[in-house]
């Protein structure tokens, strides 16, 4: 029986579950790794002895040999050595992180077998301006946009497209009292050019703002194409960004496909990053012209499987994962 190992955390939702239901249906096991109960409850071991490579994983509940597995989903790596803070003293805890992830990291890469997902591959597509080059390059519209952390050069892009939306690049959040607080798109106009000066310190990505008929959360796995809509505009606190108001909207998408030439491009440009999964923001201005906005290497799926007869996402992503359904050809190691 093929082994499929699934690389997460225990707070993961129910998505895991959906998922691993498909796997077995499709005849393979999986074994999960939590990363966040590593190194405290799960050891991972690699060695070489007498040419031979073999890798073991020890979890609370059993010892699994990682060495024979047929494919991995890179899923998610939250919370690597939850606990080990209150284990060691603060001189050797930076060290030992640094030890932790590098030994994570460097399994995870070495992995000579089909990947869904990799730590190399979502470093390259934390890159929003290699994304909107791409995107441009093979013909998707991108809005224009300026990246910096000059104050003079966003207040001049500022002052030409009047409306603009800022962004950070990253999942960035800031944390005070132990409460994260998520920073969101948000609209920079000419009233707001002074409070620019701070860029110095952090640069942030403008974009003339577009106006949305509606949005599109597409997520790729494969070849299958799963486009949902929305209308934002209806909901005062989704207007600039649906995520402020995600939780209420959260069963008011529907289920549409894209025009038959922006679908062709999403594969593409999929295509051109090597990768089987994508979760893709579009907006559609009220000329019906579809703005790339951004490509997530891990993007979130649950509440969109939800929408589909049967969860057919996590089906998809089982189907990838078992080697049944078309995939691209990203084993790293020869």
């Amino acid at each position: 029986m093929n082994k499929i190992l699934i690389i997460t955390h225990t707070a993961d939702n129910f998505s895991i579950e959906k998922v691993t239901e498909y796997i077995a249906q499709n005849e393979c096991e999986v074994i999960r790794f939590d990363v966040d109960l590593y190194p405290l409850n799960n050891k991972l071991t690699t060695s070489f002895q007498n040419g031979k490579w073999e890798t073991f994983l020890e979890t609370t509940d059993a010892k699994h040999r990682l060495d024979d597995i047929s494919a991995v989903w890179y899923r998610r790596a939250y919370n690597i050595g939850r606990g080990l803070k209150d284990e060691l003293e603060p001189k050797f805890y930076g060290a030992a992180m640094g030890e932790i992830r590098n030994t994570l990291f460097g399994f995870l890469e070495s992995i000579d077998v089909y990947s869904l997902g990799k730590p190399s591959v979502y470093r390259r597509l934390d890159s929003k301006e290699e994304q909107l080059k791409i995107a441009d390059k093979i013909g998707l519209k991108v809005p224009e946009t300026c990246i910096t952390n000059s104050a003079d050069e966003a207040k001049k892009f500022i002052l030409k497209h009047k409306n603009v939306v800022a962004k950070m690049q990253t999942g960035f959040a800031i944390y005070e009292d132990g409460v994260e607080n998520v920073v969101f798109t948000n609209v920079v106009n000419e009233e707001k050019l002074d409070e620019l000066d701070s860029l110095l310190y952090c640069p942030m990505q403008f974009q003339k703002m577009i106006e949305k008929k509606r949005e599109f959360r597409v997520t790729v796995v494969g070849r299958d194409v799963f486009a949902f809509e929305i209308d934002s505009q209806q909901f005062d606190e989704a207007k600039v960004d649906w995520r402020k108001d995600g939780v209420n909207l959260i069963d008011k998408w529907k289920q549409t496909q894209l025009p038959k030439d922006v679908e062709d491009k999403v594969l593409e440009l999929l295509d051109v990053y090597n990768v089987d999964y994508g979760a893709l923001d579009i907006i559609v201005s009220p000329q019906d012209e579809y703005y790339f906005i951004e490509i997530n290497a891990a993007g979130e799926f649950f509440w969109l499987d939800n929408l589909t007869e049967g969860n057919l996402i996590s089906k998809s992503i089982a189907d990838v994962l078992c080697d049944k359904a078309p995939r691209r050809d990203n084993v790293v190691l020869a």
